[in-house]
């Protein structure tokens, strides 16, 4: 009896998950929040504010995913994309999602995020509209496999996750544990479909908003403008303003510079 019952415990302990491939809905090994390399994308409210609709931008690009142990998961997106054609130029895109997920028996991960809550920002300071743009999005995820493993240089766990064809994201390290992430819900309900993204980011809640830079110790806020066609006309107004701030003995310093050069490329090119 005693026999019987001891086998019946170790094949009921079989069955649990002792890989990443988790039999169930919910597996223990995802949950915390993983971020990159940077360490500086979080999940929660360092990143989106519920309060003010506001997305806040970090010092340095990342991602990073939340997991909760009963089934809600919460991501933040930083990136920059250059344009070859402006080095000068790059655009940022900062995405918020969060909604539910579960693992499925093959080992694939779905993500379904709430449909009102999403949030995209991207902002491109040398666009000819000008400003950056504001978003709802949703975009429901699919995995088609993940591992958590411990990362043979760090020293901690680290989170692989596989898109739907099977190319690997940038892999993510375990930053905190239980999740730091918003409350599991809806947000921002809206009363009628029309609030609800599409499966991309929608102009249905596009707005111009400003666009937060960080710059040292400080962070501060300015809205992205585009170079204007009067730009030379303000760099002379500049260099006018520079002039009558001189003293007239500096004034006929420069005068006579001037003439001097003049009269030199006179005498070469006669």
């Amino acid at each position: 009896m005693m026999l019987a019952a001891l086998s019946f415990f170790l094949l009921s302990f079989s069955c649990l998950p002792t890989v990443v491939t988790a039999q169930g809905p919910v597996d223990p090994q995802l949950i915390g929040t993983w971020t990159t390399k940077s360490k500086k994308v979080l999940t929660g409210r360092g990143f989106y504010d519920p309060e003010t609709d506001r997305l806040k931008e970090p010092s340095r690009t990342g991602i990073s995913y939340s997991f909760s142990d009963d089934g809600f998961y919460e991501e933040a997106y930083f990136r920059a994309i250059p344009d070859p054609a402006m080095p000068e130029c790059p655009r940022g895109i900062m995405q918020f999602q969060h909604g539910t997920y579960r693992v499925e028996p093959n080992g694939s991960l779905i993500l379904t995020p709430f449909s009102s809550d999403g949030r995209q920002l991207i902002s491109n300071p040398c666009s000819s509209k000008g400003g950056a743009r504001y978003y709802r999005y949703i975009q429901p995820e699919l995995f088609q496999r993940y591992e958590v493993l411990i990362d043979p240089y760090h020293k901690i766990q680290r989170l692989n996750l596989f898109r739907f064809d099977g190319s690997p994201m940038h892999p993510m390290y375990l930053a905190v544990r239980p999740p730091q992430m918003l409350p599991t819900h809806t947000l921002n309900p809206t009363d009628s479909p029309d609030g609800a993204a599409t499966a991309t980011s929608t102009a249905a809640g596009e707005r111009k908003v400003k666009a937060k830079r960080t710059q040292g110790p400080e962070e501060t806020e300015r809205e992205f403008n585009p170079i204007s066609k009067s730009s030379f006309a303000k760099r002379m107004d500049y260099y006018h303003s520079r002039m009558d701030r001189l003293s007239s003995s500096d004034k006929l310093w420069w005068i006579g510079v001037i003439m001097t050069s003049v009269g030199g490329f006179a005498l070469i090119y006669k």
